[in-house]
Parts: C-alpha cells; sequence; structure tokens
C-alpha cells in the first residue's frame, strides 16, 4: 500500500505541483488549503506524514501543527515555509515537527526527508505499542526489593532539576528509568530529547549536541539546532555517555556548569535551561581512570545515581515479568493467555539472561507466537539460549565469560555446602565464614529456594 502524503498550502498551485511529483513517486497524496480542512483530514484519513505551509489563512501552520500532534502525536509533519527563521524552526520542533523546508523546496532533499520521516513514523507507531505492551508505559516492572528502592528513588528525585546518571547492563530497562524520572518531573509538558552518544560518529557528535552553522564544516549546507537547544526547558537523555568523545565532554561539562554553549562554527552564545539524565553501560569512574571520561564531568552528571541490577541479580522477578509479558503479548496479539510450566520456569530462572529484560521480553513474544497451545513446556524453550547451565555443569570453563563463570561456580558452591548442612542457613554461613543475611542475599540473586527456614 503506498505511503499518504497531506500536502497543506493555501497556494493551489504549490499544492498541484507537490501533488503530481508525489503521485510520480508512488506516493497517495492528498490536499487541504488551510488548517480546518487539514485536521479534518488527520482525524478521518490514513494519513502517514504532513507537509505543512507556515503562512496560511486563519490558522497558521504552528497552530495547526499542535492540533495536529494533539490527535495524532506520531505523526511525522514537515514545515514548509518562504520566511524561514530559526527561531520558527525552533519552535516548530518544540510542537513536534519532524523537519523545517524552505521554499523554494529542494525537491530532492523533500524527498529524502519524506522518505526519512514515514520510517521514523513507523518508529514511533511501534515504539509507543512496544512501550504498552512491556511497561504500561513508562511502568517500571519488577517487585524484587532493589526494583523497588529504584522507584522509589525515582519519585523522589523526579520533580526536582537534579542531574540523573542511570547504569547497567545492556537490556536492563536504562532508558525505561530515564523516561519515567521524565514523565514525573514538573517538565513532562516540555520536550524529551534523547540523544544515544554510542550511535553517532566522532566527528559529528558535537554538531548533533551544539548545532552548527552554514558553512562551518564540508557538508554543512544549512544552519542546525542541537538537540540542547532542542531540550531548552525540558529534558535531554545523554544515553550511553561514555561513548562521547573528549571534545564533546569538555562542552558538555560547560552547558552543566555555565547553560550557555555555542554551535559548532559559530560566536554566539546561547543560554539554555535543561534537565540532563544520563545512562551508560560502562563505570565511568573506571573510564576517567584510563583516561576515556573526564572525571569532572562524572561527578556533574551523578548528583544522583541509580544502577539498574541485571536480571540474574533478581532471579525473584523472572517468573513476575514472563507472567506480565505473557500477558500483554497475548493481549496484543489477539489470541488466549498462554501459561508456562513449572519446569519450563525452573529453566528460564536458572538461566543467566546475558541480554538482561530485553532478552526475556524477546523470548516470551517469540513462544506466545511460536508454541501452538495454551502452555509453554520446558520442551518448547530454544535449547541452545537456556541449556548453558547444563554445559556449564559438564565444563564450567566453556563459559562465555568470567561474569558467567563466576556467577555459575558461586551458585554452585553455595547449592553444595547449603546441601552439606542439611539447608542450614546459619551453619552455612559460618562455615563459609559470611554474615547470614549476605547468605540470605546470595541465595535470592541465584534463585536457590529454601524449603523452610531452616535456622539455629
Amino acid at each position: 500500500m503506498s505511503k499518504q502524503v497531506l500536502i497543506v498550502d493555501d497556494e493551489e498551485s504549490i499544492r498541484t505541483s507537490l501533488e503530481k511529483l508525489l503521485s510520480y513517486e508512488k506516493y497517495g497524496a492528498f490536499t487541504a488549503p488551510d488548517g480546518e480542512s487539514a485536521l479534518r483530514i488527520v482525524s478521518d484519513e490514513r494519513i502517514d506524514i504532513v507537509l505543512l505551509d507556515i503562512k496560511m489563512p486563519g490558522m497558521d501552520g504552528l497552530e495547526v501543527l499542535g492540533k495536529m500532534k494533539e490527535i495524532r502525536p506520531e505523526l511525522p509533519v514537515i514545515i514548509i515555509s518562504g520566511h524561514g527563521t530559526i527561531s520558527t524552526a525552533v519552535e516548530a520542533t518544540k510542537l513536534g515537527a519532524f523537519d523545517f523546508l524552505e521554499k523554494p523546496i529542494d525537491l530532492e532533499r523533500m524527498l529524502l526527508t519524506l522518505r526519512n520521516g514515514i520510517k521514523q513514523g513507523e518508529l514511533s507507531t511501534q515504539n509507543v505499542r512496544l512501550k504498552k505492551q512491556i511497561s504500561g508505559d513508562t511502568e517500571i516492572i519488577g517487585e524484587h526489593q532493589s526494583m523497588l528502592d529504584i522507584m522509589e528513588t525515582i519519585k523522589k528525585v523526579a520533580p526536582t532539576n537534579a542531574r540523573v546518571l542511570i547504569t547497567g547492563e545492556n537490556g536492563t530497562g536504562k532508558e525505561l528509568a530515564a523516561r519515567k524520572l521524565y514523565e514525573l518531573s514538573n517538565r513532562s509538558d516540555s520536550a524529551f530529547i534523547e540523544v544515544n552518544c554510542a550511535a553517532i560518529p566522532e566527528e559529528l557528535i558535537e554538531s548533533e549536541l551544539f548545532g552548527h552553522e552554514k558553512g562551518s564544516f564540508t557538508g554543512a549546507v544549512s544552519q542546525r539546532v542541537g538537540k540542547f537547544e532542542l531540550a531548552d526547558e525540558g529534558t535531554l537523555f545523554l544515553d550511553e555517555v561514555g561513548d562521547m568523545s573528549l571534545s564533546a565532554q569538555a562542552k558538555v561539562l560547560r552547558v552543566l556548569q555555565e547553560s550557555v554553549f555555542e554551535r559548532v562554527g559559530g560566536t554566539e552564545t546561547k543560554k539554555v535551561d535543561v534537565r540532563v539524565i544520563a545512562a551508560s553501560n560502562k563505570n565511568l569512574l573506571e573510564e576517567a581512570g584510563n583516561g576515556s571520561f573526564r572525571e569532572d564531568l562524572f561527578y556533574r552528571l551523578n548528583v544522583v545515581p541509580i544502577e539498574i541490577p541485571p536480571l540474574r541479580e533478581r532471579r525473584s522477578d523472572i517468573a513476575f515479568m514472563a507472567s506480565f509479558f505473557l500477558e500483554r503479548i497475548c493481549s496484543d496479539l489477539g489470541i488466549t493467555t498462554k501459561t508456562i510450566s513449572e519446569s519450563a520456569l525452573a529453566r528460564m530462572t536458572s538461566y543467566a539472561w546475558p541480554g538482561n529484560v530485553r532478552e526475556l521480553r524477546n523470548l516470551i513474544e517469540r513462544l506466545c507466537i511460536l508454541v501452538p497451545g495454551d502452555e509453554i513446556n520446558e520442551v518448547d524453550l530454544p535449547v541452545n539460549e537456556l541449556s548453558r547451565s547444563e554445559d556449564m555443569l559438564k565444563d564450567p570453563f566453556s563459559a562465555s565469560g568470567y561474569q558467567e563463570f563466576k556467577d555459575f561456580t558461586e551458585k554452585e558452591f553455595l547449592q553444595r555446602k547449603l546441601r552439606e548442612n542439611g539447608g542450614n542457613v546459619s551453619r552455612t554461613a559460618r562455615e563459609l565464614g559470611m554474615q547470614r543475611s549476605n547468605l540470605y542475599k546470595k541465595l535470592e540473586k541465584y534463585g536457590i529456594g529454601l524449603k523452610s527456614d531452616n535456622t539455629d
């Protein structure tokens, strides 16, 4: 099915020429001469992207943009104008515009922007659906005490402007925690701008963060607004901040200290009011020690630290999370909610989950789709992925990494000592020379169940 473009412009000649061009490029097109008719079309038709003029009689483009975002927040809107200014572009972006094109329109650039905007709209729609499936929008899943403590910290710090550094392995839910901080903050009505520092080439990260002036470097054919400027009065989430170049780190530090910056190639000082939330899967103090991360920036970001534990350290959450995902995914698929047998759940609980919550969620979705019956049994689980514990019993040195080897051997050691002492926790703790409370934490971490509170 061809993608549908809505062209909103009060000049009939522009509407006609764009409609012919889009038809030639295999797009479907709707046209509207004013904001009111455009809003009716967005409400009634399947529109994939909008080309929206700024200057129109009645409602201007910015007002129409705001109302469109109320109707369909995920709909990408490209602003077009013959009187483009940076302030107008900034305002349009804050209202949710995907991009800003000046008249006369460069047709090649417009077609590229349309393709990118449609792709972005599809991703936004998928993300909204996925977040509803996984988290009920931004709900953090887990009943383990560590997760309850994290949620309590988020509730306390969210209404403040304190900077937060979220750490944890990939797949643990760092972005979810950042969005929850934003949702509960006093800035939730303003922009939430996300930058994945690991996904941006080192030579472009400064332009991405601070913007650039036309001609400031090869390829800078026009002026660009950076993420800090777009996040003014809102929240900027620096994901994988440990992958940022040292040069960019120095400029970020200045913004955090003074709330000012200059665009790349520019001389005008810009002042912003931005709350920064950062995340990393690295130990940034260790990175500072080896010279790849600024220690002073670490302490600026680490006002309130939140460390999200890996799933293997909160195995008691696995059954709860599996059930949660089953219900959401089966509901989305329109099928009867499946159950998981005790043997299958035991196998899942013993697994190390190197991909953490993301890996668990993906497995549950796969099982919901592929398992024909209403119950997921151990035989339905992927042997290669969840049989590591059996392989490790035969050869502990087959571990894929030090952490897996350490976790497996420690778990096996504690289980053996507990059996030797008849399940008596106090006696086992004394024999191991460790506090009983610490031993209980270890047993919980590895999902080692006790038949009774057998202590003396």
